[in-house]
């Protein structure tokens, strides 16, 4: 349980202003953006890592910000990927003239944001590179590495990565090493109990009383297997075996290993497993070169621990055992590279967006548009338990907050912003995004921006120039998100809702009789997302999971359409 806190809404804030506070030696925050970059600013001529992700997992991300370790990171809401406007604006802070990597671990949000990110840096001439971790052996099969989730081995890769940069080494050299570093690092842990959210009163999900449940993710994801209690002996050999089961030919035999608690289960505990889990990799033949053995990479109060081995060679044993000064993690002594002497101010303006001039009949029709974003915002408040309830059946059961989040922001956004469509359209778009983070955060701004930009600021929003603006705006995030039909997410209401639309437009139907009918097709494709399985996603590593319950995404999207169809059906006021 999560006795601490004020506002469950405002936990991370509240945890970023704290720490802050606590550690001003190490870091300092940047102005508008849940993140930091290393006190003083960003190194001049120095390669910078910005590490990020969900909060929730201290130390990771702001824990290893410092010497030796990581330059600046970037906190989403708990365990929701930081938005691409978060990433954008840490990587802008952190940039020090030598290029930016940004890293993470590999869940869909965090993909899609940071990749949007990364595109605003170059855009603005920083080389901006990415390296997302592919560490848990347990979320997919050896030869689909790259669907595989990023958990504890974050920790090394990140470490290996920042030793890197702080020897000076190129853009090019830091991206390599630690591309390196995630294809030698396996993880797989065990979850005796899950976690709870602040303000919760139950966890995410409970391992059964005498069970424990194998394949855990960091997020509140359930394990994908149950076995019954094991003491520790047979605990460590069933972690080692599977770990070393991937073992990569050729590999020297030495190796970084963490055993890594998740929250609750605390040291003592970790020291009796590690005395185990320890002498079978000698006994396997693993040479242990500065083992780890703590909470590296958290998920709450989560009860349960992984075992992570990056398998090292020459190089990358440098990194691993080169000296590191962070909040959370310290090695040896650690001291700023000679070569770098200066600093940079850290950067924290961002340019005011054009406002575009409107015809007044886009401003009247803009009317309905912010009474449909603030129907959005309502429909998904009264039904926010709810989609938090399926989601949890087989991802982290954020879906519901995270779209509150970004659907109030949203409704902030298009209240108080004047123009026509477009104008309105694309602050609400942004401000969902932006507050919402992870994957439906990026998607739904993006939807809503497509639909604002396609309608524009100037033309009469009649039915079917709306028809069609929906329908390039969902096939624009359709190619941007990479899902394709059947894939068991929102796309799989959003296009038999497109369609619909579409074809009672071309029929002659009033805009709002056309929407109407649409939207019952929308909520029935949601339900009938209930016997797919997922195949991308946090859900996909549980995908058996949620057979019998609909896509959380798609559920909503059902939601929303239906409640902005009755705000088409009835006259302002």
């Amino acid at each position: 349980m999560t006795h601490v806190y004020n506002d469950p809404a405002t936990f991370k804030d509240d945890v970023i202003r704290g720490f802050a506070l606590a550690y001003p030696r190490y870091v300092q925050r940047v102005a508008g953006a849940s993140g930091f970059v290393r006190a003083g600013g960003p190194l001049e001529g120095k390669v910078s890592l910005v590490i990020g992700g969900g909060s929730g997992h201290f130390p990771s991300y702001n824990g290893v910000v410092g010497t030796g370790f990581a330059d600046a990171c970037v906190l989403g809401d708990l365990f929701a990927s930081p938005s691409a406007e978060q990433v954008y604006r840490i990587g802008r802070a952190a940039n020090g003239g030598a290029g930016v990597v940004l890293s993470f671990g590999n869940y869909a949000g965090d993909r899609l944001n940071f990749a949007v990110a990364a595109d605003r840096l170059r855009a603005e001439g920083i080389d901006t590179r990415i390296v997302f971790v592919t560490d848990d052996i347990a979320s997919a099969d050896p030869a689909e590495q790259v669907k595989r989730r990023g958990i504890a081995g974050t920790f090394t890769v990140y470490k290996l990565g920042g030793a890197a940069a702080e020897t000076g080494a190129s853009l090019d050299e830091v991206e390599r090493v630690m591309n390196a570093a995630n294809a030698a690092t396996f993880s797989f842990g065990v979850a005796f109990d899950g976690c709870t959210m602040p303000g919760a009163d139950e966890p995410l999900f409970h391992v059964e009383p005498g069970q424990m449940d194998f394949g855990l993710g960091i997020h509140g994801e359930p394990g994908i297997s149950s076995a019954p209690w094991m003491p520790a002996t047979e605990l460590a050999a069933t972690l080692v075996e599977k770990v070393l089961a991937e073992r990569p030919a050729g590999v020297s035999g030495r190796a970084a290993v963490l055993l890594n608690g998740l929250g609750a289960t605390k040291y003592e505990e970790l020291f009796v497993l590690w005395g185990d889990v320890a002498a079978l990799l000698e006994q396997a033949g693993v040479v242990l070169v500065d083992p780890e053995v703590g909470e590296l990479v958290t998920s709450l109060d989560m009860a349960g621990c992984s075992l992570s081995v990056t398998w090292l060679d020459e190089e990358l044993e440098s990194y691993w055992v080169a000296p590191a000064e962070t909040p959370a993690f310290r090695r040896g002594v650690a001291v700023v590279n000679e070569r770098f002497t200066e600093r940079r101010t850290v950067l924290d303006d961002v340019a005011e967006a054009k406002v575009d001039a409107a015809s007044e009949e886009s401003r009247r029709a803009a009317e309905v548009v912010r009474r449909a974003v603030r129907a959005l915002n309502d429909t998904v408040e009264q039904h926010r338990d709810y989609l938090g309830q399926i989601d949890a059946v087989a991802g982290d059961g954020d879906h519901g907050i995270g779209m509150s989040r970004g659907s109030t922001a949203a409704a902030e956004a298009a209240e108080q912003t004047e123009g026509g469509v477009q104008t309105v359209l694309t602050a609400a778009g942004a401000a969902f995004g932006d507050k919402a983070g992870g994957t439906s955060g990026i998607l739904w701004g993006l939807l809503l921006d497509g639909v604002g930009s396609s309608l524009g600021n100037v033309e009469a929003v009649t039915p079917a120039r709306v028809a069609a603006a929906v329908r390039e705006s969902a096939t624009n995030l359709k190619a941007f998100s990479k899902a394709e039909l059947g894939d068991k997410t929102m796309l799989d209401a959003l296009f038999p809702f497109v369609d619909a639309l579409s074809s009672g437009v071309e029929a002659g139907q009033p805009l709002a009789e056309a929407w109407k009918s649409a939207a019952q097709v929308c909520v029935t494709s949601a339900e009938e997302t209930s016997s797919l399985t997922p195949k991308i996603g946090r859900a996909r590593p549980l995908a058996e999971r949620s057979v019998g319950t609909p896509d959380p995404g798609a559920v909503s999207m059902g939601l929303i359409v239906t409640a902005i169809g009755d705000v088409l059906a009835t006259p302002a006021s």
